[in-house]
């Protein structure tokens, strides 16, 4: 048996590498989403989607190029909030991401993904008290 490390390794490139495919679609990276979803949920100004988005991508910094990649489609206004053509493209891209995410867990019941996401929070859990 493959131990824990090498799972959460191995899923979470595949997780990247799947999503990526999916967001293909609309010449998205995950980043690009994932900015275009805080906004869609409230942030306005590039500290609030910085902060929103600060533990995902600790390591790459601001999300301004990402927010600035977004304004050049139309999707962003000035004022920080979606225009019509990004909530109808933010509609878009979550419909294909919830998708995603559906075949990502399909053939697991409820039951074992509540088990999997408990025990991962207490790995993590076990590590942070360490």
């Amino acid at each position: 048996m493959k131990p824990l490390g090498w799972w959460l390794r191995h899923l979470h490139e595949l997780l990247e590498s799947s999503m990526g495919r999916v967001l293909d679609a609309e010449s998205l990276t995950r980043r690009h989403w994932q900015v275009l979803n805080t906004i869609a949920l409230g942030a306005r100004t590039p500290e609030e989607i910085d902060s929103a988005m600060a533990p995902f991508v600790a390591a790459e910094g601001s999300m301004t190029p990402k927010v600035a990649d977004l304004r050049e489609r139309g999707w962003v206004a000035g004022n920080g909030e979606l225009t019509d053509s990004g909530r109808e493209a933010h509609a878009r891209v979550e419909e294909r991401v919830k998708a995603f995410r559906a075949s990502a867990i399909d053939g697991i019941s409820d039951d074992d993904y509540r088990t999997t996401i408990r025990t991962l929070e207490r790995c993590a859990a076990n590590l942070e008290a360490a």
